[in-house]
Protein backbone atom coordinates (compact mmCIF):
# COMPACT_ATOMS: atom_id res chain seq x y z
CA UNK A 1 0.00 0.00 0.00
CA UNK A 2 1.52 3.17 -1.10
CA UNK A 3 1.38 5.91 1.21
CA UNK A 4 -0.74 7.90 0.15
CA UNK A 5 -3.64 5.55 0.22
CA UNK A 6 -2.69 4.42 3.68
CA UNK A 7 -3.14 8.16 5.24
CA UNK A 8 -6.10 8.29 3.29
CA UNK A 9 -7.17 4.82 5.04
CA UNK A 10 -6.17 5.96 8.03
CA UNK A 11 -7.99 9.23 7.89
CA UNK A 12 -10.81 7.47 7.44
CA UNK A 13 -10.39 5.64 10.98
CA UNK A 14 -12.49 6.67 13.88
CA UNK A 15 -10.66 8.83 16.08
CA UNK A 16 -10.08 5.42 19.07
CA UNK A 17 -8.46 3.63 16.32
CA UNK A 18 -6.34 5.81 14.95
CA UNK A 19 -5.05 6.91 18.59
CA UNK A 20 -4.60 2.61 19.15
CA UNK A 21 -2.37 2.60 15.47
CA UNK A 22 0.10 5.67 17.44
CA UNK A 23 0.48 3.21 19.80
CA UNK A 24 1.20 0.19 17.81
CA UNK A 25 3.77 2.59 16.03
CA UNK A 26 5.41 4.22 19.40
CA UNK A 27 5.57 0.45 20.54
CA UNK A 28 7.18 -1.03 17.14
CA UNK A 29 9.60 1.99 17.47
CA UNK A 30 10.44 1.35 21.09
CA UNK A 31 11.71 -2.16 20.02
CA UNK A 32 13.37 -1.46 17.21
CA UNK A 33 17.39 -0.61 18.76
CA UNK A 34 18.94 2.66 17.39
CA UNK A 35 22.10 2.11 15.55
CA UNK A 36 24.68 4.23 16.04
CA UNK A 37 26.17 6.06 12.65
CA UNK A 38 29.64 4.04 12.16
CA UNK A 39 31.92 7.38 12.49
CA UNK A 40 35.05 5.96 12.31
CA UNK A 41 33.91 4.65 8.76
CA UNK A 42 33.01 8.32 7.83
CA UNK A 43 36.34 9.48 9.67
CA UNK A 44 38.54 7.14 7.39
CA UNK A 45 36.16 8.31 4.12
CA UNK A 46 36.93 11.90 4.59
CA UNK A 47 40.38 11.21 4.97
CA UNK A 48 40.63 9.89 1.66
CA UNK A 49 39.53 13.21 0.52
CA UNK A 50 41.71 14.85 2.22
CA UNK A 51 45.01 13.05 0.44
CA UNK A 52 46.58 14.79 -2.52
CA UNK A 53 50.00 14.27 -4.09
CA UNK A 54 50.87 17.08 -2.95
CA UNK A 55 53.54 18.03 0.01
CA UNK A 56 51.31 19.80 2.56
CA UNK A 57 52.09 23.24 2.41
CA UNK A 58 54.50 25.15 4.73
CA UNK A 59 53.57 27.98 7.38
CA UNK A 60 55.54 30.40 5.04
CA UNK A 61 53.13 29.48 2.25
CA UNK A 62 50.28 28.93 4.31
CA UNK A 63 50.73 32.58 5.72
CA UNK A 64 51.25 34.20 2.07
CA UNK A 65 47.87 32.44 1.46
CA UNK A 66 46.11 33.99 3.97
CA UNK A 67 48.29 37.12 3.34
CA UNK A 68 46.83 37.27 -0.82
CA UNK A 69 43.26 36.68 0.71
CA UNK A 70 43.21 39.31 3.15
CA UNK A 71 44.31 41.76 -0.05
CA UNK A 72 41.70 41.11 -2.20
CA UNK A 73 38.93 40.59 0.73
CA UNK A 74 39.94 44.27 1.74
CA UNK A 75 41.81 46.34 -0.43
CA UNK A 76 40.44 44.91 -3.83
Amino acid sequence: MLSQELKAQIFKLPPSDRLALISAIVESLQDTPVTQPDRSGAIRRMRGLLKTEQPAPTDEEVAAMLEERRVEKYLQ
